[in-house]
């Protein structure tokens, strides 16, 4: 893919809980905004929402626009712009995106997969900067990749690929919403560590994270958990070296079939810091080939601005 120059691009960052928009050039967002996804139910009303929002940034625009990019938790055909299916989104199958916001807005319109758009963020502008080969991962409610290889973003056939989240870390095991099974997703997702940590305090297991949440489950947060480490409590850290050797496993076969430079971690869960990165660093370093045991495994560096980022420099990026 051939490059443009640098220039001012919005960027749209759809998400399952809200949508962001924002005026960006390079890796400065100028102005944003965001609203609620369940504000706007409903493909049409979601897109209408997109629209005018787009129209509202546009206003005392400081020079030209090279256009407008989206990222959206989805399988996408690119260049096409068609999203072919989105878990977080009911109704969004299949749906020209790119075709629909081009007639609307009348603008270059580009659309591509979330953590693609977050790969390439990083890889252009972050932690993966002068990096040939390189693999992006988020830990969140999901488990998303995205590789970068010989210097190209790669989206495989029909856009899929990148699913690390969904490659399977057992022979046997809970059954995933892809249709697979033990998939690494259902061992290290938000739902699922909280899942994990929840067993073992209702078993009786002693923490500091019962006082932090006043007994009550529902407050468990990662952000918990979190503070709970920082407080030398076991359970804790054990949840985080849980999460971090089971990532590092799935990397290790990462690392060996595709030989990245560099693994950028980011998402919510990467918040914890060397609580997780150690064990996963670790698993990643005593189990690759011998050849590959250089690969380093940093944080994500441009944190919530990499979704606007990303999109935008999808504009700088030739069909």
């Amino acid at each position: 893919m051939r490059r443009h120059s640098e220039g001012l691009a919005i960027g749209v960052d759809i998400g399952g809980t809200c949508v962001k928009l924002g005026l960006v050039r390079g890796r400065r967002v100028l102005r944003q905004f965001s609203f609620e996804t369940k504000k706007v139910p409903g493909k049409e009303k979601l897109i209408g929402a997109v629209s005018a929002g787009v129209r509202e940034l546009l206003r005392g625009v400081p020079g030209p626009l090279r256009g407008v990019g989206v990222g959206i938790p989805g399988l996408v055909l690119y260049p096409e712009g068609v999203v072919r299916s989105c878990v977080n989104l009911p109704g969004w199958r299949n749906v020209p995106l790119r075709g629909i916001l081009s007639k609307e807005l009348r603008l270059p319109i580009r659309v591509d997969n979330d953590v693609n758009v977050m790969a390439l963020a990083e890889w252009r502008l972050g932690a993966g900067r002068g990096a040939e080969n390189l693999v992006c991962l988020t830990l969140g409610t999901g488990v998303g990749g995205a590789i970068i290889a010989e210097g190209r973003l790669v989206r495989g056939w029909l856009g899929s690929a990148g699913e690390i989240g969904h490659m399977p870390i057992a022979e046997r095991g809970p059954r995933c919403s892809c249709g697979g099974t033990a998939c690494l997703e259902r061992t290290v997702g938000n739902r699922e560590i909280l899942r994990w940590v929840k067993g073992r305090l209702r078993a009786g297991v002693k923490s500091r994270m019962i006082g932090l949440i006043g007994g009550d489950l529902r407050q468990l947060t990662p952000e918990v958990i979190d503070r709970a480490c920082e407080q030398s409590d076991p359970l804790a850290r054990a949840a985080w070296s849980r999460v971090g050797s089971s990532v590092g496993l799935a990397l290790v076969s990462v690392v060996n079939l595709l030989a990245p430079e560099r693994i950028v971690v980011g998402g919510g869960i990467a918040k914890a810091g060397r609580w997780l990165f150690e064990p996963m660093r670790k698993t990643v370093k005593d189990r690759v080939m011998k050849g590959l045991k250089g690969v380093k495994v940093v944080p994500a560096l441009l944190g919530t601005s990499a979704g606007l980022v990303g999109a935008a420099l999808l504009l700088q990026e030739e069909d």
